[in-house]
């Protein structure tokens, strides 16, 4: 998968995965990242998808409805670069965290449903429930944050509250923030999210 990775500076850090959205690059995070930990590794991947020449991690039917079979194909996929790239960059595989935005998040989100140990966290910028009949696996207190907008046009409230009561059924220790705005990322959620990331056990 087209990716970069950049090294960081303290190996207690975990390593950013960073997930883009739809038409988006391997670089589009990159500064958040920075803003949340300037001093973890980094690897930032673009998805393989192709959707009206704009890059994305997994096909869909139409707007909020998922290629199921792409999606198994493409987590597969991604969980298996991920495995790749710990050989190859020689960071700890057992502690990736995702950033992901949109569809970026929801590729995040299908990592934790159909592989537990990908992924020791996640922040999740407007995500959605991936498959609405598959349980997620037990999570065993991993800490996710949802960064939900009000005004969002793509992620209905209700959808956002459906994730987050199936994540905590699955043990995941949620955290919701919800900004007046729409689906796009806004300074408030890059706050927010480093807000929460100094709250959690060192």
């Amino acid at each position: 998968m087209k990716h970069i990775f950049e090294k960081g500076r303290n190996p207690s850090s975990p390593t950013w995965l960073l997930l883009h959205g739809t038409g988006g690059t391997e670089q589009d995070l990159l500064p958040l990242a920075r803003h949340l930990d300037a001093d973890a590794h980094v690897l930032g991947v673009r998805g393989n998808v192709r959707e009206n020449g704009r890059a994305r991690f997994f096909k869909r039917l139409r707007e909020g409805v998922f290629d199921e079979e792409d999606l198994l194909y493409r987590t597969r996929e991604l969980n298996a670069f991920l495995d790749e790239a710990a050989d190859m960059y020689e960071f700890d595989r057992e502690r990736v965290f995702a950033i992901g935005y949109s569809n970026g998040a929801n590729i995040a989100t299908s990592l934790l449903m159909h592989h537990e140990r990908a992924l020791c966290g996640a922040i999740l910028f407007r995500p959605m429930v991936p498959r609405k009949d598959v349980a997620f696996p037990a999570l065993q207190d991993r800490p996710v944050f949802i960064g939900a907008a009000d005004n969002d046009p793509l992620v209905p409230p209700a959808e956002t509250e459906e994730l987050r009561a199936r994540l905590q059924s699955a043990g995941a220790r949620v955290s919701v923030r919800w900004f007046d705005t729409g689906h796009r990322l806004s300074e408030e959620d890059a706050i927010a999210a480093g807000a929460w990331l100094m709250e959690l056990p060192r």
